[in-house]
């Protein structure tokens, strides 16, 4: 079955970097795109990052761009989200995304992501 396991989440300090992963399984990896989605306290979920399969193309939400990097590796099933110049607003549920694989979406967990000094 298809499983998604995020891990990198942390409290960073303003202006601080982090990074995070997501482990794909279940699925033929390269052949689909992935994204970067993310839910603040009592906001709805919003799409952060999206990669194509073979990382060709990336789409970044204007409230991130020049400051986040989506990448993927596709021999280690992994993509990837590199967060820089980290700002409180960007306080949030961070999850990974396989969109619509046969017929259904699929998210990882979940991980915090606290930007605070």
């Amino acid at each position: 079955q298809v499983q998604l396991v995020e891990s990198g989440g942390g409290l960073v300090q303003p202006g601080g970097s982090l990074r995070l992963s997501c482990v794909a399984s279940g699925f033929t990896f390269n052949d689909y795109g992935m994204s970067w989605h993310r839910q603040a306290p009592g906001k709805s979920r919003e799409v952060v990052a999206i990669i194509t399969y073979n990382g060709g193309g990336t789409m970044y939400a204007d409230s991130v761009k020049g400051r986040f990097t989506i990448s993927r590796d596709n021999a280690k099933n992994s993509v990837y989200l590199q967060m820089d110049s980290l700002k409180p607003e960007d306080t949030a549920v961070y999850y990974c995304k396989l969109g619509n694989y046969r017929g259904t979406n699929y998210w990882g967990q979940g991980t915090q992501v606290t930007v605070s000094s």
